[in-house]
Parts: structure tokens; C-alpha cells; sequence
């Protein structure tokens, strides 16, 4: 899969890098030039000196073979046409729309917008998880970007299945907030055991949630019970 970033400053810089850094695909789009060399050069990957609110740039970058496509210039109002060009122009599924006022959210979702969201850490961690998985997603994001509400699919592959939250090794930035089985809504305690096609929600922070979905699946322990 292909992700597209639109916007080469502080945080498409680092969103560019750090997606490379995990071993993803992704295309740079950045108008200043100056920008562009210093990325290509830097990162060693594609690209793009261009205007991202141009169709023919997008198209010259790749759009048509991106999956994800991630506006995070310094400007509310382009990200949101960035966006919305990427989804009726293009039939793109997945946009994220970097914002920098906070007022400008709730708007942002109204026209049609996947995913709002302020942190590099966190746009990075929703690409990341749109790219290899189904099964951990990122339902929304709080603090600022610094928290997230996570939800894991669970699946017989997983060593959660079968088990009790209180038998489970969590970090202290993890907490269960709620347990979906079927059309039921269950509020977990200690003794509530987890089974494969139960969807539990989370609250904790983009690190630990990286690390936590290496762990569900037999992945190295970092934390121990205490």
C-alpha cells in the first residue's frame, strides 16, 4: 500500500521520515523547493516539488496508486481542499487532514473528512495501522494528539483471546474502557474474559499502542505485573 503526504514542513518532514523509518512507502509533495531537495536528499525517497492543491501535481505524485493520502500543510483550508480533491476527484478512502486550529475539527469531519488530527506521532501511528492492519485502529484522538482511543479486534491468533484483563501485562497508559461483543456492551473488570471477535476499547498513547500491538501477538514483554 501507498501512502501520499502533502505538506514537506516540520510535521510532513517527520510524518515522511519516520513512515520510511518503518520500512512504508510514501510520496512526498512539498512547493518549496528548497524543501524538497533537503527531504530528498535526507530521506533518500520520492519527492514531489509541487502545489498539492493541484490535481495534475497529485496525479504527477502518484495519487492514483495511494490508499492514504495525508494533508498536513501550515493551512486549515488547504488540507481540507487537499482532502476533499483526494476523495472526489480521486476515490481516495482513507484522508487525514493535519489541523491547526482546534475550532476547525468538527467542521473538518461535517465535509467529509476521515481523520483530524494534530500529533505527528499520532498521524504517523494511523497510517501505520491503515497500511498492516484491521485488527488495531485509532478511533479518535484526545489531548492535543497526545491520547488515543484504540480499538483491537480480537482474533484467535492474539494471547489475549481466552484470558481475563487481570491476567493480561499492561502498562500503567493503558486503560480498558469498554468491551464490544456482538451488539452487547460490556464494562470490563478484572474477572471479564476476552475472546476472539470481541472489540475492546482503549485509552492510552500512540508509543504505547505501537508496542502493545507487537505484544498481543506473543511479541517481546516490556511490561511485567506488578
Amino acid at each position: 500500500m501507498r501512502a501520499l503526504i502533502i505538506g514537506g514542513g516540520k510535521v510532513g518532514y517527520n510524518l515522511f521520515r519516520t513512515l520510511h523509518e518503518r520500512g512504508h512507502c510514501a510520496t512526498l509533495v512539498e512547493r518549496d523547493k528548497d524543501a524538497c531537495m533537503r527531504a530528498a536528499d535526507a530521506i533518500g525517497a520520492d519527492v514531489i516539488q509541487g502545489d498539492g492543491t493541484d490535481p495534475e501535481v497529485l496525479k504527477d505524485a502518484g495519487i492514483d496508486n495511494a490508499e492514504i493520502v495525508a494533508a498536513v500543510t501550515g493551512s486549515d483550508e488547504e488540507n481540507l481542499v487537499i482532502c476533499q480533491i483526494a476523495k472526489l476527484t480521486f476515490n481516495i478512502n482513507k484522508t487525514i487532514a493535519r489541523v491547526n486550529n482546534p475550532k476547525n475539527m468538527e467542521m473538518f469531519r461535517l465535509l467529509g473528512i476521515d481523520t483530524t488530527v494534530c500529533s505527528t506521532a499520532v498521524i504517523a501511528t494511523l497510517i501505520e495501522n491503515e497500511l498492516n492492519r484491521d485488527d488495531i485502529r485509532i478511533v479518535s484522538t484526545f489531548e492535543r494528539g497526545s491520547m488515543v482511543l484504540a480499538e483491537v479486534a480480537l482474533n484467535s491468533r492474539m494471547i489475549w483471546d481466552g484470558r481475563r484483563i487481570a491476567d493480561l501485562t499492561l502498562p500503567e497508559e493503558c486503560v480498558f474502557a469498554s468491551v464490544l461483543r456482538g451488539n452487547k456492551v460490556i464494562y470490563p473488570k478484572g474477572d471479564t474474559v476476552l475472546c476472539s471477535g470481541d472489540r475492546a476499547l482503549l485509552v492510552t498513547n500512540t508509543d504505547t499502542l505501537s508496542i502493545l500491538a507487537k505484544e498481543i501477538y506473543g511479541g517481546v514483554k516490556k511490561w511485567k505485573l506488578i
